[in-house]
């Protein structure tokens, strides 16, 4: 379906929608969500100022009318609990509705809410000056609106999931079916230290950096509500403080703010001040579950369901994860081993492979394109691996033979068993050193990020 056709639809639904002539604007896809279609437009009612409005759509030959249907009442349902959201227009559970006079509907199940303006890239909120006064106070408030968040009652959402989180992330790890013993190391310390409940309340599923409106006033929209679910509230304080969503900024509230100013904020509103301890396990729990879904991302792009350049290098973000896990459990990672890169063969001249995958990279990184940087940098992975994985390889083997075990699925699968001590020297040594080397290949700048 061309943007085009696809204004055509808009235009007729809404125009059903209000009893009115509605025309509407060519759609503009944004590049953010990787899970679902985003796209901007404006629609115009005679007499009336234009309305600007936001459609997002499940991608073609993927439909999830469950999840639609979710998140269409939960919106109006935040709203009325004091939680800032897109107020919501419409929504449609069916891909192709014919309307009366035969035009069909919007292609896949979809919502349409009114445009908030704002930013919602998180390396504007955290660097641009217009910005400043806004992250001052933003901790304490997604404390205030998470205890919001959980206030509100579990049955006016009819059909939320209530996942046992452990069971969720040992299912889609082994599902993947690539162990990894940081992962392995992770889920032993995540079984033995479990804390108690602190609830049962709705869980938002991804409150974080990235999924918020934010003005210079401070915070004006909570979005992507896909992955709410029924559960302990502390998941969505632990998820908010997992590194990733630091991106790049020391602060540990989505780069925002202290924890302290989280907690402080969230007992505002919900009376009690959430423990310490309780949250750092769920922000251990949620940096694990970033690296089981880094690689669920990727085998969308492997399987051919969606075919994507940027989930396609999400998978190599694994390592990443791995590195905070072992920060988070306060092992120390590795410093990766200096290695040599082999000389270039003579037969092919200058430029050589890798000069010219550098050629490329900083063609496509020179690109406005947000797809194209992210090629640039996938091809930057390509050209370090190149470099130096062959002899990254070697050690690895060696360190595995040292240990006993062939590969990485038997040293894994060898911690799962208890047959090797996760809190052994010579393992952990193993672990960072391999997670150190990944990393170095994927993104060597991300081991200095605070």
């Amino acid at each position: 379906m061309t943007s085009a056709d696809l204004a055509t639809r808009l235009a007729v639904r809404l125009g059903g929608l209000w009893g009115e002539a509605v025309a509407v604007g060519e759609p503009r896809r944004l590049s953010a969500g990787a899970s679902r279609e985003t796209w901007s437009f404006e629609a115009n009612r005679p007499g009336a100022e234009p309305v600007r409005l936001v459609l997002r759509r499940d991608p073609s030959g993927q439909p999830d009318p469950e999840t639609i249907a979710r998140e269409a009442a939960l919106l109006p349902a935040a709203l009325r609990h004091g939680v800032p959201v897109p107020e919501l227009v419409d929504h449609g559970t069916h891909g192709e509705p014919v309307t009366d006079d035969g035009a069909t509907g919007l292609g896949a199940p979809y919502l349409i809410s009114r445009h908030i303006e704002g930013e919602t890239i998180p390396r504007r909120l955290l660097r641009d000056d217009d910005y400043a006064h806004a992250r001052a106070g933003l901790a304490a408030e997604l404390g205030r609106v998470l205890a919001r968040i959980h206030r509100i009652p579990v049955d006016r959402v009819p059909g939320l999931p209530a996942p046992d989180p452990l069971a969720w992330l040992t299912e889609h790890y082994d599902a993947l079916d690539e162990p990894l013993p940081t992962v392995e190391i992770a889920l032993r310390w995540l079984h033995r230290h479990r804390p108690g409940p602190a609830g049962d309340t709705l869980v938002h599923g991804d409150f974080r950096n990235g999924n918020l409106i934010v003005g210079p006033d401070g915070l004006r929209a909570v979005l992507d509500w896909e992955l709410a679910h029924r559960g302990d509230p502390m998941e969505d304080l632990g998820w908010l403080c997992v590194k990733a969503w630091r991106f790049g900024a020391p602060e540990p509230v989505g780069g925002f703010g202290s924890r302290a100013q989280l907690l402080d904020g969230y007992a505002e509103v919900a009376g009690v001040r959430p423990d310490a301890g309780t949250l750092h396990w769920w922000e251990v729990y949620g940096t694990a579950r970033w690296a089981v879904m880094c690689g669920m991302q990727a085998r969308r792009h492997l399987s051919g369901q969606a075919r994507s350049v940027e989930l396609a290098t999400v998978g190599r973000r694994v390592c990443e994860q791995e590195h905070d896990l072992l920060l988070a459990l306060g092992i120390e990672p590795a410093e990766p081993d200096p290695v040599t890169a082999p000389e270039a063969p003579d037969l092919h001249g200058r430029p050589t492979a890798s000069e010219l995958l550098e050629a490329v990279r900083d063609y496509l990184g020179a690109d406005g394109d947000y797809h194209a940087r992210v090629a640039a940098n996938a091809l930057g992975m390509v050209q370090r691996e190149l470099a130096v994985g062959a002899a990254q390889q070697q050690r690895h083997d060696r360190r595995l033979a040292e240990l006993g075990v062939a590969d990485s699925r038997a040293l894994a699968d060898a911690l799962r068993r208890g047959d090797l001590d996760a809190g052994d020297e010579s393992v952990l040594d193993v672990v960072r050193r391999d997670v150190a080397d990944r990393l170095a290949v994927a993104n060597p700048r991300y081991r200095d990020r605070p």
